[in-house]
């Protein structure tokens, strides 16, 4: 029987341990589509996956990885054929199920994508979650009144999903950006910075100057309860994180009187029909992939990106080649 690498955690003596293991295909739940896996990508989830007390995994052993791009090798499924390049992205996968760090994953049918035209399956991981949450941000603004003339902040601007957010509203012709980041951002030289410092030197009000039309939030906490007070009448914030807390001060006012929108974004139970539509969008949306920060790996690496997420040096995406 074929035998695989993957990258697995086990836990041990209280603490969880990752390597590269060699397994066989029985490993894997045989009821499922069987992929090869042609690249992965690594997360934030995934970094905490891999902590002791991280809060993403309670059974082991397992293989993490939220993301995962490849090749159908056996089917069940009459959707899937042998052959058919395909997505998968969160839901269970990487957390109670065997993810996306491996050289081969089973995956439930309904949690698989098939790769959109005008896509590749190394740019699919480029995107992975990040890309999927950003498309269901900018989606959701758009809804709420987005435009080419619109103001936007983006917090958090060094990571995955608000780099490609800004990718995405240089495709709608969104030009008035601006980035939030403790960061260094020498791929956007073009858009006006300000460190969260900067943001937060001006006591909160209940309702300041209306500096924002739109936002997209991956902090929370501190950052967005200074945001709130921002955002211009009618405007909206599509908050998908909380790398800042997950406390939030605030008042009904700027909900009350301006009529400012607070947009959840969740991209795990992300129902089919919708990741195909954001899947497609962000296709035909040709995105310069060049602007962004992205490292490609080895398996063999992945402890040494974790560790850069433990520092808090990591910086854009980064996707593993199998």
């Amino acid at each position: 029987m074929k035998n695989f690498s993957a990258f697995l955690l086990t836990l041990e003596n209280g603490q969880v341990e990752g390597k590269i293991t060699s397994l066989p295909l029985s490993f894997l739940n045989d009821q499922y589509v069987l992929i090869k896996v042609m690249y992965s990508s690594i997360n934030y989830k995934d970094f905490l996956a891999c902590e002791t007390n991280g809060g993403v995994i309670r059974n082991y052993p397992m293989i993490p990885g939220i993301d995962l791009a490849g090749i159908v090798e056996k089917s069940n499924s009459p959707e899937f054929a042998v052959g058919d390049p395909v997505i998968a992205t969160s839901y269970t996968i990487g957390v109670s199920e065997n993810g996306g760090f491996s050289k081969y994953a089973s995956v439930k049918p309904e949690y698989l994508v098939k790769l959109p035209f005008g896509l590749s399956l190394k740019e699919a991981m480029i995107l992975g979650t990040a890309g999927l949450t950003a498309a269901l941000s900018v989606n959701a603004l758009r809804e709420h009144g987005l435009n080419k003339d619109s103001r936007v902040l983006i917090t958090g601007a060094s990571g995955g999903v608000a780099s490609i957010s800004s990718l995405l509203l240089e495709h709608l012709g969104v030009t008035q950006q601006t980035l939030l980041s403790r960061k260094n951002l020498p791929s956007f030289k073009n858009k006006e910075h300000l460190t969260p410092d900067e943001f937060l030197q001006t006591p909160v009000k209940l309702l300041g100057k209306q500096n924002y039309d739109f936002a997209l939030d991956s902090v929370g906490g501190e950052i967005l309860s200074a945001l709130i007070p921002q955002i211009a009448y009618g405007g909206a914030i599509a908050a998908f994180g909380n790398a800042g807390g997950i406390k939030l001060e605030t008042t009904v006012l700027p909900f009350i009187l301006r009529g400012v929108n607070l947009l959840g974004i969740d991209s795990v139970n992300t129902p089919k029909a919708l990741r195909e539509e954001m899947w497609t969008f962000l296709a035909q949306a040709h995105l310069d992939f060049s602007t962004l920060s992205l490292s490609e790996i080895s398996l063999k690496d992945v402890p040494e990106v974790l560790k850069e997420f433990k520092n808090g040096t990591h910086i854009g995406r980064t996707i593993i080649a199998m």
